[in-house]
This record gives structure tokens, C-alpha cells and sequence, in this order.
């Protein structure tokens, strides 16, 4: 590999894999514009008379013919991601006096770009820590949806099974289970492909040019649709647990039945709307890297918006639920502590299933947020949201009280029959 290459990789290897790859990205497509630039100025440009090195392009920058004896500078190239801390900076070269550049071992030019580089050190030294937390961060919530994803997996498997447990409520808790399900799965799957993606090896400048190419990108781009659409989706089956609690706590107008229907449309018909035009835009204005960052926030928006409108819905609900419940707790409590922990069990079991912690952060989005602060809300974001469905299931299933009964009922039959665990019969 050449040490062009070795500069940048360095450099971008302290970057976590969706921002290392939109560096990287830009990088390549900056090296190769330059070197065109360069390669145009040299055949335009008309050679000196007499003994000199010829002028060149050492794949790290631009060299004019040089002087016999004299030592030959440029400017930093403007390819390098730290150019703006660096564009005062000078890298130089050795013309012999034979009229050929300098070599180290015959082999490698010698070069001396440390004022192209000192703060490119600076930079990593800064960026080191950031990149620890970051990948900390990903350790959390990847242990996080992978322990979601086991309890989901069982949950749907018991509500599936039982046929005494179906029924409108369970099946919207196993649609937001399977919501929650597929958005872990989505999570992994991109991950595994960004590493793949960005972990490839590069030697040749071929592989840059087929790194970036928008063949390369269509696997990872694909699982970044796919898992904005079930981020979404969970959203919006978040608002149908919220919808539904509601209408049966005010006695529903449609029958079950009818309702059941709407909510599918509402749960997994919604997302469609938001991420079909995300996804155009996304190929028409923005068709770069894995669609992983944002160059213009304004596109990010439309998935956004549905995202703060799905939590505000289920804030509302929650308060005028939590309401209807304080008030019935009044009006039949034995004794006010016992009255305060009913209540508090009440909030505490309707947060995860709306999902209303989201709202915690709901204003401080990524463009508002720096330094602690941001990192405050991309843990917190990553821990609840990874940890959420782990958290569903066990609350609205493994500590059902139905399904604990049905289970137990299945688990004496079997051990005075023998009859199958499963819940068919």
C-alpha cells in the first residue's frame, strides 16, 4: 500500500464505522480529484530545458519539475481530512543532482511531510478516547438487543402456541414483540455489514474505486432501509398498545375484531409512508456511502417527525391513562401508602410499553447537543432502546399472570400425561 494510503486508514481508523466510512468516502473521492488535477496541470504546462527531475505525481501530491541539488516544496495536499489545520503546512522533496528524485533504499521517494502530519497526530491523540466510548457504546447495545432478541423470540413462541392466550390484547403484544424482534435483528445485520463493508483491506487504488462504487453499497444501504423501517415500526406499534389500552379503558366504539385490522395498517402500514420518500430522496440527493449519516439534516427529518409525533401520541395517552387510573385508585384506595404504590407500579408498567422514556431527549437532537451531553443522550438512547424489548417481555409476558398460569397448567399435564408442552390443545 502506498503512504497515501497508509496516512488516511490511520486516520480513519479511529472512527466509528458509519462516520470512518463517510470520511473515508470523501477522502477517496478528494484523492482521486486531485490527482486528476494533477495529471492535468502536467500535461498542460509546458517542460523546462536542461537537466531536471521530471515532474510528477507520487500518489501523496504533486511535484513540479525540480532543480538539480535543490530541494523542491509544495502545499499539503487538499485531499487530507485535517487539510484545513494543515493548509499553511509544506511537504518537500530532494532533486539529485543526476536530475532524478531522491529514494530512500531505491525503492521509496523521500519525502518530508511533517507539517502535513503533526496535526493528524494531534488529531488521533483527541479522537482515541472517543473512539473507546464509542465502541463501548456498541458492545452496549448490540449485548442489549441480543438478550432483547432471546426474550422476544420466546415470548412470541408462548403467545403463538397457546390458543387460551389468544386474543386482540396478545396479539398486539406479539406484533410489537415481532416489532421489536426485527428491529434488533436489523441493528446486527447492518453493523455486521458496515464492518464488512469498511474492514475490507485496501491496496490497490482499484479497491478504493471499488469501495466507494454504488454496487458495493447496495447490501448495506438495503439493511439501512430495512432498519429504519423497523425502528419505525416499532414506534407506531408502541402507539397501538397505547391506543388500544385507551379504548378499552373507555369502552372502544368498533368491535375488536374491526380494530384489529386498523391497528395492523397503523403498525406496520404507517412506516411505508415516511421511509419510501426518505429512501427516494436519499437516492436521488444524498447517494452516498451506506445512507448511514446526513449531509442535509432536512432528509433526515422525514424520519424523524413520525418518530416525535409517535411519542408525543403516546405521551398524551400515558398522562390522560395515568390520569383515569389515579383517579379510580382514589376513589377505591384502602389506605394512601398502599394507594402510592399501585400507582407507581401502574407508571412504572405502561413507560416501556409506550415507550415514553424516549421523550426524555425528544428536543435534544443531534445537531443541539456536544460534548457530555451528547454522549449522555446517545447512552441513554442506546441502553433503553436495546434493553426495551428484553424489558417488554418480561413484564408483559414471562410475568403475565395468564400466561404464567397457562404455562403451569401445561407443565402438571405433562407431568401426569407426558402430552406435549406445547400449548395447541
Amino acid at each position: 500500500m502506498n503512504e497515501a494510503a497508509v496516512h488516511i486508514l490511520n486516520y480513519h481508523s479511529i472512527h466509528f464505522k458509519s462516520v470512518a466510512g463517510k470520511v473515508l468516502e470523501k477522502t477517496i473521492e478528494e484523492w482521486m480529484r486531485y490527482k486528476e488535477d494533477c495529471y492535468r496541470w502536467m500535461s498542460s504546462t509546458p517542460r523546462p530545458q536542461g537537466l531536471h527531475c521530471n515532474r510528477t505525481f507520487d500518489m501523496y501530491a504533486c511535484w513540479p519539475d525540480g532543480t538539480p541539488g535543490a530541494i523542491t516544496s509544495v502545499s499539503c495536499p487538499y485531499y487530507l481530512p485535517w487539510f484545513q489545520k494543515v493548509k499553511h503546512g509544506k511537504v518537500s522533496r530532494r532533486c539529485g543532482l543526476d536530475g532524478q528524485w531522491v529514494m530512500i533504499n531505491g525503492t521509496q521517494p523521500w519525502r518530508n511531510s511533517s507539517q502535513c502530519e503533526e496535526d493528524e497526530m494531534e488529531m488521533m491523540k483527541e479522537e482515541m478516547g472517543a473512539k473507546d466510548l464509542l465502541l463501548g457504546f456498541r458492545a452496549l447495545y448490540t449485548v442489549g438487543y441480543s438478550l432483547s432478541l432471546m426474550a422476544l423470540l420466546s415470548s412470541l413462541l408462548i403467545l403463538t402456541m397457546c390458543r387460551k392466550l389468544r386474543c386482540t390484547r396478545n396479539y398486539i403484544h406479539a406484533n410489537l414483540f415481532f416489532s421489536f424482534a426485527l428491529r434488533g435483528i436489523s441493528v446486527i445485520v447492518k453493523d455486521i455489514l458496515l464492518e464488512k463493508r469498511w474492514g475490507k483491506q485496501i491496496i490497490e487504488v482499484s479497491d478504493w474505486e471499488i469501495l466507494i462504487s454504488n454496487k458495493a453499497a447496495i447490501g448495506c444501504r438495503t439493511a439501512q432501509v430495512i432498519m429504519q423501517y423497523c425502528i419505525l415500526a416499532n414506534h407506531y406499534w408502541f402507539v397501538v398498545e397505547a391506543v388500544y389500552l385507551y379504548k378499552l379503558l373507555i369502552s372502544a366504539v368498533f368491535s375488536e375484531r374491526n380494530n384489529y385490522t386498523l391497528y395492523l395498517y397503523l403498525g406496520w402500514g404507517t412506516p411505508v409512508l415516511f421511509v419510501v420518500p426518505w429512501m427516494t430522496l436519499k437516492y436521488l440527493k444524498e447517494n452516498k456511502e451506506c445512507w448511514a449519516l446526513n449531509d442535509n439534516m432536512a432528509y433526515w427529518w422525514i424520519i424523524r417527525i413520525p418518530i416525535l409525533l409517535a411519542s408525543m401520541i403516546n405521551l398524551v395517552i400515558f398522562m390522560r391513562i395515568l390520569k383515569m387510573i389515579l383517579s379510580k385508585l382514589k376513589a377505591n384506595q384502602k389506605g394512601f401508602a398502599d394507594y402510592k404504590l399501585r400507582l407507581a407500579k401502574a407508571t412504572l408498567t405502561l413507560i416501556p410499553l409506550f415507550g415514553i422514556h424516549e421523550v426524555v431527549f425528544i428536543f435534544a437532537t443531534d445537531e443541539q447537543t456536544s460534548g457530555i451531553l451528547r454522549y449522555l443522550k446517545v447512552f441513554f438512547n442506546l441502553f433503553f432502546s436495546s434493553f426495551q424489548g428484553f424489558l417488554v417481555a418480561v413484564l408483559y409476558c414471562f410475568a403475565n399472570k395468564e400466561v404464567k398460569h397457562e404455562i403451569q397448567k401445561r407443565w402438571q399435564i405433562w407431568k401426569m400425561n407426558g402430552t406435549s408442552l406445547l400449548c395447541l390443545q
